[in-house]
């Protein structure tokens, strides 16, 4: 199995088969795991939470939720796009947020389960590598709720239960997809935003950001330690593309460090593979925080595939990284799902085929330039 290249989750087409044939042929051969491309309801990342989930639950307040100019209701995003505001509260009284029918509840164990079909039958026709196993990815529990609950006393009224949630959903998922044949991913979004926040504030990696970094993936253990041990394992971290990406351009990897060794000290089992974006870094000190990584084995791919670097930028960086890890595997620093929209806006490009074709051949080429900086 390749372990060269990984991809971090969206990718902008309409069907699962649309996403692995597109993927499958020119990048499968340097992939250890290809996911479905976060089709459909997925398309904006967690957005699916605000209508599948939290609106009309019987302990949920809805406060806000998007609408057209037209005054149309848009649930999905596809009408506003990440602009799709949803808010919501805990309603009063309400000591603690439970979820029912377990194990289905958020959606992501029936998408799993309907995608890995398409993905074996696919992988049995060779467009799919053999060999190559398939992808769930999943915000871990700030990332699910943060953004919808916005007053801070909600968080610990809604964690327990939205973590119990994501543990049987997992549970659902390795119990219908054949363990050697499943990797899961837990995207950090908002874990990122919460630790670049306080390192900010904090002035660096103070005792109360170690502290506050701790009980952030507290939940890592719950949603994890239960997963078997052929099932791979790894965390996103990510800057967020919201807005564009970068949401953020921190000046050194210091909180990605932080993030992933919580990720893999909570996870009560071990992890494969950590994901870490990057941005144009190219001196000694953006890179250094990356002696304090601590991966207890796990595969690390940076994610330095991106417009952001001068030139030479990729290849120098490349080499600031190896001077910690001798041996990496690449990415771009998040998904393309939003990408077309984007582009289309600025240059014209209005189809996914369009945008993606030349996101592959970057990757194609990031992935022969890191043959040639770590001498394969």
């Amino acid at each position: 199995m390749a372990e060269d290249l990984m991809l971090v989750g969206s990718v902008p087409y309409d069907t699962t088969e649309q996403v692995f044939r597109a993927i499958g042929p020119p990048l499968g051969a340097w992939m250890p795991f290809i996911p479905d491309g976060e089709i459909g309801d997925r398309t904006f990342w967690i957005n699916h939470l605000a209508y599948r989930v939290f609106h009309g639950h019987p302990d949920i307040e809805t406060i806000e939720r998007p609408m057209t100019a037209e005054g149309v209701e848009a649930s999905s995003g596809r009408q506003l796009g990440a602009e799709a505001k949803w808010l919501f509260k805990v309603k009063p009284g309400v000591k603690q947020v439970r979820f029912g029918d377990p194990g289905w509840r958020l959606g992501y164990a029936r998408d799993a389960i309907n995608s890995y079909f398409v993905f074996k039958t696919l992988r049995g026709e060779g467009v799919i590598p053999a060999g190559v196993r398939f992808q769930v990815s999943i915000p871990l529990t700030a990332s699910g709720i943060r953004l919808f609950f916005q007053d801070p006393d909600d968080y610990p009224r809604i964690r327990d239960g939205f973590t119990e949630a994501l543990h049987h959903e997992v549970t659902t998922i390795f119990e219908n997809i054949p363990h050697g044949d499943l990797a899961i991913q837990w995207d950090c979004a908002i874990e990122d935003t919460l630790i670049e926040r306080a390192l900010e504030e904090e002035g660096g990696p103070t005792p109360a950001v170690k502290d506050m970094v701790t009980e952030l993936f507290a939940p890592a253990h719950d949603v994890s330690a239960h997963i078997p041990r052929q099932v791979a394992l790894g965390y996103h971290a990510c800057y967020g593309t919201a807005t564009g990406w970068p949401v953020r351009q921190p000046s050194d990897l210091t909180g990605c460090v932080l993030l992933c060794n919580a990720g893999v000290a909570a996870s009560g089992r071990p992890v494969d593979f950590l994901h870490m974006p990057t941005v144009a870094g190219t001196d000694e000190a953006y890179t250094a925080p990356l002696a304090d990584l601590e991966t207890g084995g796990a595969r690390v791919y940076m994610g330095l595939i991106h417009a952001l670097h001068e030139e030479g930028g990729m290849r120098r960086q490349m080499q600031l990284i190896k001077t910690h890890i001798p041996d990496f595997g690449i990415a771009a620093p998040c998904g393309f799902g939003r990408g077309p929209a984007k582009m289309s806006a600025q240059t014209g490009l209005a189809t996914p085929q369009d945008y993606m074709e030349g996101l592959i051949a970057d990757h194609i080429a990031a992935v022969e330039l890191l043959h040639q900086v770590l001498g394969r």
